[in-house]
C-alpha cells in the first residue's frame, strides 16, 4: 500500500551518510538522456511550478517532484511522487521540504569527496539559512573540518547560525565580511543570494586550490557568482551541464562578458564513475555549481522510502488512490 510521509517522517528517516552513498551508487550507474529530461517551468506573474521528472532503473522507481513558488506571498512547496517501475503503482507521496534539502547537502558533499583536496578543510559559508545549515551538518558529519568561518549580511543571522552548531567539535565563527570568510579556505560554500542579486562571492577573493561549492543561484535572474569566479575556476562540475550554462544568472553574465566556459563543464556524473579527472592542478581552482537534478531527488526520496518501510512508517493512503491511479 502507498504511503504518505510528511516532513516530520522524512527527518526521522535520512541520515548524511545514507543518502551520499545512495547518491554516489545513482551517479556512478549508466543511465541515458531519455531518463532524466530537462526540468519544466511554468511561470505567472509571480509564481512558478517547476517539475523534475526520471526513471531511476536501479531502485524499481519512477517519479517526478514538484515545485510551487509564489513569490507574492514568498512561499513555497514541495511534493515528490514515486511509483513502481514495472506495475506503475503508487509507492509513495512525500513531502518535499527535507527531500530537497537532503539531496542539495548530500550531493555537494559527495562532490566534495570528489573534488576537494584530501585531509581536513577549512571552510567558508556565504549564507545562513536553510540551504547552509544542512550543508555544514552534511560536511561536518562525513568529513573533518578544521575550522568554520560563516558570513551574512544579518549580524544576528550568522550569530545564531554559528551558536546552532555548538555540539560539532569544531568551532564556527561569525566573519564580518565575506572576505573575511573566504580568506584562506580551502572550501567555500555559496548558499545565499543577496537581495538585488548582487553577486556574493568574488572570484578575486579565492586562493590557488580552492573548491566553491554554488547551490543558490538556479534561475536566469538569479546572481551568486561574479564572472571572475567562473573565469578562474579550471573545471567546473555540474549536476546539469546544460541548465547550468544556459539558464544560471551567474553563467549568463559571464558568457555576457566574454568569458568562455565551455570547455571547463564536466558532468558530476563522469567525475563520480571515474570518466573525467576531478581536477587538473592542486592549484587550480574548482568549481561545483548545482541547479538540482530529479536523479538526486527521488534517489533520497527511494531511499527514504525503503527505510520507512522497513520501519512501518508513514501514513497508508487509501488502497482505491493505487487502483484510481493505476487504472487511469
Amino acid at each position: 500500500m502507498a504511503v504518505f510521509l510528511s516532513d516530520h517522517d522524512v527527518r526521522s528517516l535520512l541520515d548524511w551518510e545514507s543518502a551520499i552513498d545512495a547518491l554516489h551508487e545513482a551517479y556512478a550507474a549508466p543511465t541515458s538522456e531519455g531518463h532524466f529530461p530537462p526540468r519544466t517551468m511554468a511561470r505567472g506573474e509571480q509564481e512558478w511550478m517547476r517539475t523534475l521528472s526520471g526513471i531511476l532503473p536501479g531502485s524499481g522507481v519512477m517519479g517526478a517532484k514538484l515545485i510551487a513558488v509564489s513569490n507574492g506571498h514568498r512561499r513555497g512547496a514541495y511534493l515528490v511522487a514515486l511509483f513502481d517501475l514495472e506495475t506503475t503503482e503508487l509507492v509513495a507521496l512525500l513531502d518535499g521540504r527535507s527531500i530537497t534539502g537532503f539531496r542539495t547537502a548530500a550531493t555537494s558533499a559527495l562532490a566534495v569527496r570528489c573534488l576537494a583536496p584530501r585531509g581536513p578543510l577549512s571552510v567558508a559559508v556565504i549564507g545562513s539559512g536553510f540551504e547552509a545549515t544542512n550543508h555544514l551538518r552534511a560536511l561536518a558529519t562525513t568529513m573533518d573540518l578544521t575550522s568554520v568561518r560563516v558570513f551574512s549580511p544579518s549580524p544576528k543571522s550568522r550569530a545564531r547560525f554559528a551558536d546552532s552548531f555548538v555540539d560539532l567539535s569544531v568551532d564556527v565563527t561569525p566573519a564580518e565580511s565575506p572576505e573575511e570568510a573566504v580568506e584562506s579556505a580551502d572550501l567555500v560554500v555559496c548558499a545565499a543570494r543577496s537581495r538585488d542579486e548582487t553577486p556574493t562571492l568574488r572570484g578575486s577573493w579565492l586562493k590557488a586550490g580552492t573548491t566553491v561549492v554554488s547551490i543558490g543561484s538556479t534561475l536566469p535572474e538569479q546572481r551568486e557568482l561574479d564572472p571572475a569566479a567562473i573565469d578562474r575556476a579550471e573545471v567546473v562540475v555540474c549536476d546539469q551541464v546544460r541548465e547550468v550554462a544556459d539558464e544560471t544568472g551567474d553563467f549568463i553574465a559571464a558568457r555576457e562578458t566574454g568569458i568562455e566556459f565551455t570547455d571547463k563543464l564536466v558532468p558530476l556524473a563522469d567525475v563520480v564513475s571515474g570518466r573525467a579527472p576531478d581536477r587538473a592542478t592542486a592549484d587550480g581552482i574548482v568549481l561545483y555549481k548545482s541547479v538540482g537534478a530529479a536523479l538526486q531527488d527521488l534517489t533520497v526520496a527511494a531511499l527514504c522510502a525503503r527505510v520507512a518501510e522497513k520501519r512501518g512508517v508513514g501514513v497508508p493512503l487509501d488502497a482505491s488512490i493505487s487502483r484510481a491511479f493505476h487504472e487511469a
